[in-house]
């Protein structure tokens, strides 16, 4: 199709369906986080087990993210997208009929062999059919599925554990993905362009070796700690991969994830700035609910309830993110939203034992939509300055260091908070044995370690909160050399590639 028609006319009922699709996908992330508990008591599984239903569904995430780049070349965008749905649709019903624990972890990996294509495919297919200056616009949709959809996933996931089995979780998303995966078969159409490129095996092992090897090390040590073979161990194969993977990509004059990207500077500060914001944002989303469950005793289904109007908050202002972007660029959007996010991260650093419900509702909403102001703006600026043929690679690179440093910030971040806790409780035991008053039956003594370590808890999330407004800090500094990309770059872009096609 030629890209003037379709810039003039972008296919929006075809968008529409994909956008569905990519929401159930992502909703499908966080889905099944509250069941573990319960899968753990039917199936008669350990924590350790029944982690690898999360774990298993990231690794795959991690591998084939970073292929996607060479499969939105090779084949079309309409394969592409129907090949996902059925693989995630075939996954979700085989999850629903589980009759084993192991067969819920195989079609676990099904469903994220269809839903790691969603993300990177939506935005190839949003950065071919608009222009660049209508493109703040079109992401900001996309930002609507990419940030909502997770963080409904634990709400709506903890009231259907309440009152039916977990397997409705399974149950609900299925009709949607099937309607969604006939639409495709009937309307959609290719318009993203394709080259005959070759997979080089060798580099696809690295890769799945190289990020699997960190998402799963970084993952695992909140559970292992960090003196785990199973989490060092796994770190340095995987960094080791990634370096001969780099090495290698940089070599090949057709690689599987081009790392010569980085060579437009408004690509690489964008990177660097939504890594930085990564590790702040998910570690957040970890540290309130471990707060408002852990120390306030409140259930499962009110902590996700707590949550929900920062996701809805983030849903509704992801379109008017995006045209407030096209109209005033990334850095303005950038300085402002990192600034809520610096100022409400600190608050959330302050917490106490009596910190009311609605007051963290209200600060964590007020950080999410900080965040909403940052993060699509800031990657679509970057994303401006490739060409199109570069276009794979962006969208590529920048799911795979989401994930990773959502990883890193969450493992990091915890480790501070558990070192600051072990630290904060052996000084206030001390304190209070050495006081006058210090309890001397067993009763009393256990009474006070709980009390002692519900307060040394607070101060190790507290201190957690305090490290993520300082990461937050350096995601501000780094927004103040943003420059806007020009349309008339791109455009010659654009004119370049199409001579060099003809």
């Amino acid at each position: 199709m030629d890209i003037k028609e379709l810039h003039k006319k972008p296919p929006y009922g075809m968008m529409a369906i994909m956008f569905i699709g990519a929401f159930v996908a992502f909703l499908n992330n966080t889905l099944l986080n509250v069941a573990l508990p319960t899968i753990m008591t039917e199936f008669s599984v350990k924590p350790s087990e029944v982690q690898w239903l999360t774990t298993g569904y990231m690794l795959v995430n991690g591998i084939l993210i970073p292929a996607s780049a060479f499969f939105i070349q090779k084949f079309t965008n309409r394969r592409l997208f129907i090949t996902a749905m059925m693989l995630f649709s075939l996954g979700t019903l085989l999850a629903m009929l589980a009759p084993k624990f192991g067969v819920l972890i195989i079609a676990r990996m099904i469903q994220a062999s269809g839903s790691a294509m969603m993300m990177p495919l939506l935005m190839n297919v949003m950065l071919t059919a608009f222009p660049i200056e209508r493109r703040g616009a079109a992401m900001g949709l996309f930002g609507l599925v990419m940030f909502t959809a997770p963080a409904i996933g634990p709400t709506l996931s903890g009231w259907v554990i309440e009152h039916y089995s977990w397997r409705t979780l399974f149950g609900i998303v299925l009709p949607i993905a099937l309607l969604t995966l006939i639409y495709a078969v009937f309307r959609l159409r290719n318009i993203t362009p394709n080259r005959d490129v070759k997979l080089d095996v060798f580099s696809l092992v690295l890769s799945s070796i190289g990020f699997g090897g960190l998402l799963y090390g970084f993952s695992s040590a909140g559970d292992r700690g960090w003196d785990s073979i199973h989490v060092y161990g796994t770190i340095a194969i995987g960094a080791i991969a990634l370096v001969l993977f780099i090495v290698r990509q940089l070599k090949m004059e057709d690689p599987l994830l081009d790392f010569r990207i980085y060579k437009h500077p408004m690509f690489a500060l964008s990177s660097a700035i939504s890594i930085v914001l990564s590790m702040s944002m998910f570690s957040a989303m970890i540290l309130t609910p471990l707060y408002v469950q852990t120390i306030r005793g409140i259930s499962p289904f009110h902590s996700g309830i707590l949550m929900l109007p920062g996701a809805i908050l983030m849903g509704i202002m992801s379109p008017i993110t995006g045209r407030l972007f096209d109209k005033y660029g990334a850095r303005t959007m950038a300085v402002i939203g990192l600034t809520v996010t610096i100022i409400t991260t600190f608050y959330l650093s302050q917490l106490t034992m009596e910190s009311g419900y609605y007051y963290i509702m209200m600060i964590y909403t007020i950080r999410m939509f900080g965040i909403s102001l940052v993060m699509m703006p800031v990657m679509t600026n970057g994303l401006n300055q490739l060409p199109m043929v570069s276009n794979p690679h962006g969208t590529a690179m920048n799911n795979t260091l989401q994930q990773v440093s959502g990883a890193i910030g969450s493992a990091l971040l915890l480790t501070i908070m558990t070192k600051r806790m072990e630290s904060a409780g052996a000084r206030l035991f001390d304190e209070a044995m050495a006081s006058g008053n210090a309890p001397t039956s067993k009763e009393s003594i256990q009474a006070l370690e709980e009390m002692l370590g519900a307060k040394a808890m607070l101060e190790g999330i507290n201190f957690a909160f305090f490290i993520s407004t300082l990461i937050a800090a350096v995601a501000l500094l780094l927004s103040f050399f943003i420059r806007r990309v020009k349309p008339r770059k791109e455009e010659a872009a654009l004119s370049e590639e199409q001579k060099s096609t003809s």
